[in-house]
């Protein structure tokens, strides 16, 4: 087989677009998932970070309110101040601010103030027990002095801060803060002379802490967190949290390695690090946060995590988008092709198909006329001998329709002629046979029509019989036929009666519109008609019947007197 210059002309441009496609997209998909990748990364550190400085906003959002209650109890002399009425209102009254904190605060389980004396008693305590907060009874107050965030607290300034190392809380009749995660903010509480006589203790649900600020990540995220030795205190498998406290030690740098440089102490306060897993392998980034150092736990390590799926998800949606731009391409350079080896035989191949379809169908199809070649001046030339001749077939067919109408009109009036009524009527007959529903034949003679014409002129006279022809309309139905017999002689076919005596109201409406002069050239003519009906089948069951019998019923209302009409039947003799 033969190939000719197009095939391979063809071949050659589309083999030149593939490989271009291809080799741009290769290198786009490249260098497009490298950054992609990295931005992710970017954004995974952000979200740490962010949510690092939210959750160091919170402890010193707890902070600050330890101090503000320290210092209401400071203000009304307690722990110190000697039994009585007055320290027991100071101390509902502490009470009371407890509860309120702890209603706009869900994740503190527990307020309380300890009094440095008496083995560190507690003094006002209120604790969290699952909806309800409870104030504890006098008797059942603890000694709390063996506790460290009792004796370090009471070692610090006034105004100062203690944050304890996160553990289980495992203090009996702790209620809701039982077993939990838990933070102990605490602050000491001093009296007039400065003297530290006691320390405000809130009991933070770290679990809840963190369900509050992570609310508004993507739930793919996944949390960890560590103090300063490493212990995973949050973990997305809880089993592997609090290891120190079950007899065993679970460390964040086992599962990312990275995570130790942090734990070092180094220079470096945030890193991202990599874990496979079984499933897949995960992407964290992990900050250090200083959160207290003044005190052995002087800092922590928050990380988040997510899936590698995640991150290259984008990266596989870009692949599948240049995969599909690059078959685009491709698709683009075999079409390219396939048009330049058809761009000389596709114009010729246009004007052949027009030539045939307007020769067999006289419709005409688009042609290249915008080519400045000679395949468009050949194109320009046919579609002006086309315009040209549907022009003179347009006309002869415009003045067969005028033919047509004036065959089947009134000239003058513009009413179907005798010719239409009859057809109209006679297929209004064959309908009411079918359907056993009467019709109405009404005839309509003008009165002294030939006087008035004779009079006022024949101009006149035509322009009344053309306001008749008005009048008439306007009083019937659409679907009714108004004709022109003849003369001053006009008839209107009625179909389609429910009853027979709906004829009347036509009647009686013309009639009365009959009674009006009409305004003709600034003549003001009285034109009176007499009417007669027939209906179908009371007066005949045939066209030539049914007029008969209306002609004689209009000239029954002649002789009646004339402007009038007649609805009976008449005799035939």
């Amino acid at each position: 087989m033969k190939f000719g210059i197009a095939f391979k002309l063809g071949c050659l441009l589309a083999a030149f677009g593939v490989l271009a496609s291809g080799v741009t997209g290769y290198y786009s998909y490249s260098s497009s998932r490298n950054l992609l990748l990295k931005a992710a990364e970017r954004d995974l550190l952000t979200a740490t970070q962010v949510l690092g400085r939210n959750l160091r906003g919170g402890i010193d959002a707890v902070a600050r309110d330890a101090l503000i209650l320290a210092s209401v109890a400071q203000a009304r002399r307690l722990p110190t101040q000697p039994e009585g009425a007055l320290r027991a209102h100071a101390e509902n009254d502490l009470a009371e601010l407890f509860r309120a904190q702890m209603q706009a605060h869900p994740q503190y389980m527990q307020i309380r103030l300890i009094g440095a004396g008496d083995h560190g008693l507690e003094r006002v305590r209120v604790d969290r027990d699952g909806h309800r907060l409870l104030r504890i009874d006098r008797a059942k107050l603890q000694e709390k002095s063996h506790y460290a965030y009792l004796f370090e607290t009471l070692s610090l300034a006034p105004g100062q801060i203690r944050l304890s190392p996160i553990v289980i809380n495992r203090e009996l009749g702790a209620h809701s803060g039982l077993g939990k995660p838990t933070l102990h903010v605490s602050t000491p509480v001093v009296d007039a002379g400065g003297r530290v006589v006691g320390a405000l203790v809130i009991n933070v649900d770290l679990d809840q802490m963190f369900d509050q600020l992570k609310s508004d990540l993507p739930s793919h995220y996944q949390v960890y967190l560590s103090n300063r030795w490493g212990d995973l205190l949050i973990h997305p498998d809880h089993r592997r949290t609090f290891g120190f406290d079950q007899g065993r030690r679970l460390f964040i740098q086992d599962e990312f390695a990275d995570v130790a440089r942090l734990l070092e102490g180094g220079g470096e306060t945030s890193l991202i690090s990599r874990h496979e897993t079984v499933d897949s392998g995960l992407v964290a980034a992990f900050v250090r946060l200083s959160v207290n150092t003044g005190n052995s736990e002087r800092f922590i390590i928050l990380g988040l995590a997510q899936p590698e799926s995640h991150v290259l998800a984008e990266t596989s949606r870009l692949g599948q988008r240049i995969v599909q731009v690059v078959l685009l391409s491709s698709l683009l350079a075999l079409a390219i092709a396939i048009v330049a080896s058809r761009a000389l035989t596709h114009p010729l191949m246009s004007i052949t198909l027009a030539v045939q379809q307007f020769a067999r169908e006289r419709r005409t199809r688009p042609l290249p006329i915008h080519r400045h070649d000679e395949l468009g001046q050949l194109a320009r030339s046919f579609a002006q001998m086309q315009e040209e001749i549907l022009g003179q077939l347009d006309e002869l067919n415009q003045r067969r329709d005028a033919l047509e109408h004036l065959a089947r009109h009134d000239p003058l009036t513009g009413l179907p002629n005798r010719r239409v009524f009859f057809e109209r009527l006679d297929h209004a007959l064959a309908s009411a046979r079918r359907s056993a529903k009467p019709l109405a034949v009404l005839f309509v003679d003008l009165d002294h029509f030939k006087e008035l014409n004779d009079s006022l002129g024949h101009g006149v006279g035509d322009r009344v019989l053309q306001a008749v022809a008005n009048l008439l309309r306007s009083a019937t139905r659409e679907s009714d036929t108004v004709a022109r017999l003849g003369g001053d002689e006009f008839v209107i076919l009625i179909e389609q009666l429910d009853d027979p005596q709906q004829v009347l109201a036509v009647l009686h409406k013309l009639h009365e519109r009959f009674q009006l002069p009409m305004l003709v050239d600034r003549h003001e003519v009285q034109v009176q008609a007499s009417m007669g009906v027939s209906l179908f089948p009371r007066d005949g069951d045939d066209i030539e019947s049914l007029l008969q019998q209306a002609d004689r019923a209009m000239y029954a209302a002649k002789n009646a007197g004339r402007n009038t009409y007649n609805y009976e039947a008449q005799d035939p003799r």
